[in-house]
């Protein structure tokens, strides 16, 4: 049985190493009504006090649902933060309005783009560390946008699988109507994490486990209790992500130069 008063301690010194590391005042962070964000913002409350955490609550209008905005405010109240709320829709829709927008995908990568700016201009302006909130299941399958959700100074969480996340909220007393809220990036309207992969959390986090204990492909079904079409679909995932996880590359030139 996980002993989550370890873990809790762990990731606040953890934050607390990191800020006073780069010598800043605090952190910013992102919350979203989600339970991630939820959790890496009582973790640097609790790391850092509420004087020192600024949450950003950035809406799309047509595409959060007011429920979200409603407990991201409720949560800082709670939380006793300092935030505020920034529609993104103007940003989004000065860029389409010159960019177009047919391609799905590339506009919804616009939204996590635009609010990384909106976090690192708070951040910069405030001598702040921006927080990120993805979790070890995102990180490992490549479920977040480059340069966007992805674009952070430290994961509190992002060693705990999605499904740990949530066991971890009920152990910080995260609002139940936040934990059990069907997990969504809110990319577009109706949009869901688990849709868009094609994998429920339970089985994307069995077959990253099994994955990352070195369980080989073959046996990963037996020892997981998934298809052969589930592993082969988050293998895939892995596989094609890994450019988001690595250091760019560069072309080594170095010994062909007259130094």
């Amino acid at each position: 049985m996980t002993d989550w008063g370890s873990v809790v301690e762990r990731i606040t010194t953890f934050i607390k190493d990191c800020v006073s590391s780069a010598g800043a005042k605090g952190v910013v962070v992102g919350v979203s009504g989600g339970v991630d964000s939820a959790c890496v913002a009582k973790l640097c409350t609790m790391a850092l006090g509420s004087d020192s955490v600024l949450a950003l609550i950035m809406p799309e209008e047509g595409v959060t649902p007011k429920e979200d905005v409603e407990d991201a405010v409720n949560l800082c109240k709670e939380l006793g933060v300092e935030y505020r709320i920034i529609e993104i829709n103007p940003f989004v829709n000065a860029f389409v309005s010159k960019l177009g927008e047919e391609h799905k995908i590339a506009v919804a990568n616009i939204k996590p783009r635009i609010r990384m700016i909106l976090l690192y201009f708070h951040a910069n302006s405030r001598r702040l560390l921006v927080a990120g909130t993805g979790n070890k299941s995102e990180l490992m399958a490549g479920y977040f946008t480059k340069y966007g959700d992805g674009g952070v100074d430290f994961l509190p969480i992002g060693d705990l699988y999605k499904t740990e996340v949530f066991q971890l909220a009920r152990y910080l007393g995260i609002p139940e109507r936040i934990v059990t809220k069907k997990p969504s990036a809110r990319l577009w309207k109706g949009q869901t994490d688990e849709e868009e992969m094609g994998i429920s959390y339970e089985k994307l986090d069995a077959i990253l486990k099994a994955m990352e204990k070195g369980v080989s492909v073959e046996e990963i079904p037996a020892v997981a209790g998934v298809s052969e079409e589930e592993v082969a679909t988050v293998v895939r995932m892995v596989e094609l992500s890994r450019h988001k996880r690595e250091p760019l590359p560069l072309a080594r030139v170095r010994d062909l130069l007259d130094c």
